[in-house]
């Protein structure tokens, strides 16, 4: 099977991984960003924490095309000033307005999404995904780190310790994921 240019030169990178664990969450991403098989940048900072009025504790994770994830993000923040403390809603309205809006309709990218409280994987179909034993993974290495944090979960290790564990797992086995980790903390919010 022959590779058009546009199949060989596709850039991939990628790994976000979110951990569930003791009342907080820890979101963890890798550094890799690779443009066919050229690593292109290795210290890629794609966890990051919002900066709307009130969403201080939401902590967004993205793969797929960095403008793509921009523009999501931005979207979601506006989202969450116009719902303050209500993050299941402005993903859902999130996830509403990419897949009706033409403008927004194409756009390559995946998000994590948690407050400590609720987590959610965002996509363009539509789908506002809460996970099951309380990890989630999007991106090129997604399902080693899935897999690997999945396992970890029924040992004493915090949610740190997990995502870190699994991360490191995911660079060893995908080419796509490095070690160069970025790890942010949510916790729910005090009653």
């Amino acid at each position: 099977m022959t590779q058009s240019p546009t199949d060989a030169a596709r850039w991939h990178g990628t790994t976000i991984l979110a951990v569930r664990k003791g009342g907080e969450v820890v979101v963890a991403g890798d550094g890799q960003v690779t443009f066919g098989d050229t690593v292109i940048k290795g210290s890629a900072r794609k966890v990051r924490r919002l900066s709307a009025p009130g969403a201080d504790q939401v902590v967004a994770g993205f793969a797929g095309s960095t403008a793509d994830a921009f523009t999501l993000l931005e979207l979601l923040e506006s989202k969450l000033e116009s719902r303050p403390g209500q993050l299941a809603r402005a993903c859902v309205a999130l996830a509403k307005e990419w897949r009706t809006e033409k403008r927004l309709r194409n756009l390559e990218a995946m998000l994590i999404v948690t407050d400590g409280a609720d987590l959610f994987v965002v996509t363009g179909a539509g789908d506002v995904l809460e996970p099951e034993h309380d990890v989630a993974a999007i991106g090129s290495g997604g399902a080693y780190a899935l897999a690997a944090a999945r396992a970890l979960m029924d040992t004493t290790l915090d949610a740190e310790a997990i995502a870190s564990k699994a991360m490191a797992i995911a660079a060893e086995i995908c080419i796509y994921t490095n070690g160069a980790l970025t790890l942010e903390r949510a916790r729910p919010a005090a009653d």
